[in-house]
Formats: C-alpha cells, structure tokens, sequence
C-alpha cells in the first residue's frame, strides 16, 4: 500500500490493466450473470478496471446508483465488498437477484439497498451502517453512474434523476447525491464518475463536463478524464443507423461514440473552494 492508505499503481500492461486515458473494451462483457436487460446499464470492464486499479481484496466498494447490480457482481469477481444504492425497488429486487447468482469464491458481502434515493442525505447514514457492519469506518470507492438527464426514463419516480424537468434541476439534484458519496469515501480514496454528453435542440450539452464541474465543487481533486469507445455498446446512449448519419450531415453535429470514466479523488486535507458557479 502506498502512503495515505492508496493502493500502488500498477505497471503499465500488467494483466489487462488499463493505465491510458483511451478505453477501448470491446463488447460488454457477458460472463458471469451480467445482464443487458436494462437499459443504460454500462459495462462490467468499468467497475472491474477500476476495483483493481484502486482498491484492494476485502476492501469496500459502494454504487450509488447500483442499476442492475454491475458494480456488485463484479465486486465478488474481485473479492470486494459491494454495497449498492437502487432508488426503484423493482430494479433493486432483480439486481439482488442476479448478484446473490454470481460467484464468490471470496465470501465478500453484497447487498443492494432498495427504495433509497442516492441525492437523500439520509441515504448516507443507513449505507455507513453497513459500511461499519463489515468493520470499516468509510468505504474504500465510490462509483457513479447516473442517468444522464432525459434521455433515458428510468421510472416514474419524481426523485428519479432522469425525471429532473430541466438541466439545472438534474445538476442541483446530482450535486446532492455527490456530497453524500464525499461523505461515504474515506479520505485520500477514489471516486469513479461514469457519464456521457447529450445533444438536444441543435446544440451539445457537456453533460459530463458539467457533472465533473460538480465533483470538484464538492472537494474532490480530478485525477482523469478517460475517453470510453462505445461501439458495440450504443443501446440506450448513441445511434448507428443511415437515418442519423444522414441528420448529422444535414444538421452539423457528430454521432456520439464515446463517454467518460472520470476518476477523482477525496485529498486528505480539506482544500479551499471558490464560491459556487466560480471555476476551479
């Protein structure tokens, strides 16, 4: 372990383990009991790059917005604790479904917490309860992966993220789900942000960028922009058909094939903020 509790980097190359800022993963990984049943689920090669990238066997991993329980699965793969956050409890019953499923060959700890909404700060107090059950006093990751505003529905939930009526409300909303993740991350410990750009009405939003102006505002220090290749994984997220190219063409913008896996972490010392709205 290196100083301040961080695991040591790896070597470049080592098994798989990705050390430059482009990803290139392929097809999602279907091994296991991964699923690609629900929409806007991303991919397993994520969570795993970064689990073994900052953390270490036994250590804690929470998902604050655990889906169908990708982060989870893998965390019994690795031999990490896992604690996930599903604010639809329909989507977090199958989830604790196909995890409770995967292997573990660890005997690590897996639960998803159903019906909590992940941007409550009283969300924050029942997952350091099991947090402190497994006999940690802050988790060791945090990872988030949010709805990336509208363009995806995922419940009829008001709380829901992706429900947000407009661009400054999902950012207000996002920014509270952000201090309650600061909140559960130990210090000097890492924070993965996966999230993607939209377009609407002629214009690209940098919904990641904007996001990522978020996590800083909240403390914590950005360590990577990772740019993502989602070929081969566009469901829910890009559009690959003769129609789109042709209005890409016509209305001059580009077919998404990428997003980020942004990495941050939380500094061991509180570090001075500018004002909100202010640039870091």
């Amino acid at each position: 372990m290196a100083k301040g509790g961080r695991p040591r980097a790896s070597s470049k190359g080592e098994d798989g383990l990705i050390l430059e800022s482009l990803w290139l993963l392929g097809r999602r990984d279907a091994s296991s009991v991964h699923s690609p049943e629900y929409w806007g689920n991303f991919v397993p090669q994520v969570p795993h790059q970064i689990m073994r990238r900052f953390t270490q066997p036994g250590e804690v991993v929470v998902d604050l917005f655990c889906g169908l329980g990708t982060t989870l699965i893998e965390c019994r793969r690795l031999g990490r604790h896992g604690i996930g956050v599903e604010l639809v409890p329909r989507v977090a019953q199958r989830a604790q479904e196909l995890v409770e499923r995967a292997e573990n060959p660890f005997g690590v700890r897996t639960l998803v917490l159903g019906g909590l909404d992940a941007c409550d700060p009283s969300t924050v107090q029942r997952v350091q309860e099991e947090i402190q059950g497994l006999g940690f006093p802050s988790a060791h990751c945090l990872i988030l992966h949010p709805p990336y505003h509208d363009i995806i529905p995922f419940s009829d939930d008001p709380r829901d993220l992706s429900r947000a009526p407009t661009l400054k409300a999902f950012l207000e909303r996002f920014a509270q789900a952000v201090q309650n993740a600061v909140r559960l991350l130990a210090p000097g410990r890492h924070l993965a942000l996966v999230i993607g750009d939209k377009y609407t009405r002629g214009e690209w939003v940098p919904l990641g960028f904007y996001c990522m102006q978020v996590c800083r505002q909240a403390g914590l220090r950005l360590k990577a922009i990772n740019v993502k290749d989602i070929q081969g994984n566009e469901r829910g997220k890009g559009k690959n058909t003769p129609l789109w190219e042709s209005r890409a063409l016509r209305y001059g913008f580009y077919i998404f094939k990428h997003e980020y896996v942004m990495v941050f972490d939380r500094p061991l010392k509180r570090r001075w903020l500018p004002p909100q709205g202010v640039p870091l």
